[in-house]
């Protein structure tokens, strides 16, 4: 299929991604998005790229994917250093003994599936991350676990897209498609008519509403997360450290906030609060009480951090699939559509493995990992039971 126009749907880092994976594979890509690149859900994360997070089961297989790609990449760019990449590893501790016994039986399951995860002593953690609280009752270290810029390293996947032939159109709201014989053949932007042979929907948590317009709509929903940004201070988080309850927080799908603390360091000085989801559809409001809860529980892990300043909150849409799994593919129901959306608050990380996947599926070839549990038709992307 070398030679297949392709228009890529989104400007993000999972566009970027696979505007780059084609672009490289001999494609003639054009990436659209309304808005200008990574200005949207990916310049309001905090850059993760994590297996710490993911039980056994494919979300975990294609985070391994990525974290094997994302060196690649970078060594391969002129700019890589705008990525920021921290392979800086992870550490997820227990404040109870009940959060105890399930992180080892997590961890446990994680091991047996091939990630690192070195259980610590007291000794050990102190000497890892000497802020920390010591009123921890299990700890795990997950030296896989990195960080980046997420602007930054979308802004490098997408340079490399188009040095590799691609163009970028921005100002583009996608208003329709255009179909004939079951066949998207064109869309129909605010800026003029685009042509393609395929085109692929990475437009995040508006995704659902872009595939609606498209005509083959799918259950791809906003999830809100919130994040405090402190001033700059020396150097006193040295990994991503995190409460065990985080594990719980991604994968609930209630309505209600979920929160848990999540802390690390960036190359700025600064230290990045979180984590909070709550589904409130596309309101962006910042609420006080939120970043009060995401305040607290940070604290409680690094009581160090009382009195120091914040400089600002912000907050962002992640795409939410109820089964908590990316769609990566073809769209059964429309030939010429693809997706590659709905990576919640993991799109950063797993950008590299989805954009080698859906390159593989496209050449009709057998990606690295099982694809299957990442395909279209399911129910939870098929809203069945629900109106879309």
């Amino acid at each position: 299929m070398t030679g297949t126009r392709v228009v890529v749907l989104g400007a993000g880092i999972i566009g970027a991604a696979c505007a780059r994976e084609l672009a490289r594979a001999g494609h003639a890509v054009t990436v659209l998005d309304r808005g200008g690149p990574a200005a949207a859900t990916t310049s309001h994360g905090e850059g993760n790229v994590l297996v710490s997070d993911k039980g056994p089961g494919p979300e975990l297989e294609l985070a391994r994917l990525s974290r094997r790609l994302w060196p690649e990449i970078i060594a391969g760019h002129p700019d890589a250093g705008a990525v920021e990449w921290e392979p800086k590893g992870g550490i997820v501790v227990a404040t109870t003994e009940a959060g105890a016994h399930e992180l080892d039986r997590f961890a446990a399951g994680q091991r047996a599936a091939g990630v690192v995860a070195e259980p610590m002593d007291a000794g050990a953690l102190a000497e890892a991350e000497p802020n920390v609280t010591r009123d921890v009752a299990a700890a795990v270290h997950y030296p896989e676990d990195a960080q980046v810029q997420p602007a930054g390293a979308a802004s490098v996947l997408l340079a490399g897209a188009l040095r590799a032939g691609a163009a970028l159109r921005t100002g583009c709201d996608v208003l329709a498609g255009v179909v004939r014989g079951g066949r998207v053949t064109a869309v129909r932007t605010s800026a003029g008519t685009f042509e393609a042979d395929v085109f692929v929907n990475a437009a995040g948590p508006w995704s659902g509403e872009l595939a609606r317009r498209l005509g083959a709509p799918i259950d791809v929903r906003p999830r809100r997360g919130e994040i405090l940004v402190t001033a700059p201070m020396p150097p006193t988080v040295f990994h991503k450290v995190y409460d065990a309850d985080y594990v719980g927080a991604v994968g609930s799908g209630a309505e209600e906030l979920q929160s848990s603390a999540v802390v690390e360091s960036t190359r700025a000085g600064t230290i990045l609060l979180g984590s909070s989801r709550r589904r409130v559809g596309f309101d962006d409001r910042i609420r006080p009480e939120v970043l009060s809860v995401i305040a607290r529980k940070a604290l409680r892990l690094f009581p160090c951090l009382d009195g120091v300043p914040v400089m600002r909150a912000y907050g962002g849409f992640r795409p939410y699939v109820a089964d908590h799994l990316p769609v990566i593919g073809p769209d059964p129901r429309l030939a010429g559509l693809w997706h590659a959306t709905g990576h919640e608050g993991a799109g950063i990380g797993l950008s590299a493995g989805t954009a080698a996947v859906l390159r593989d599926l496209l050449h009709g070839q057998r990606p690295d990992i099982d694809a299957a549990p990442f395909r279209v038709d399911r129910p939870a992307v098929l809203g069945e039971g629900k109106d879309l």
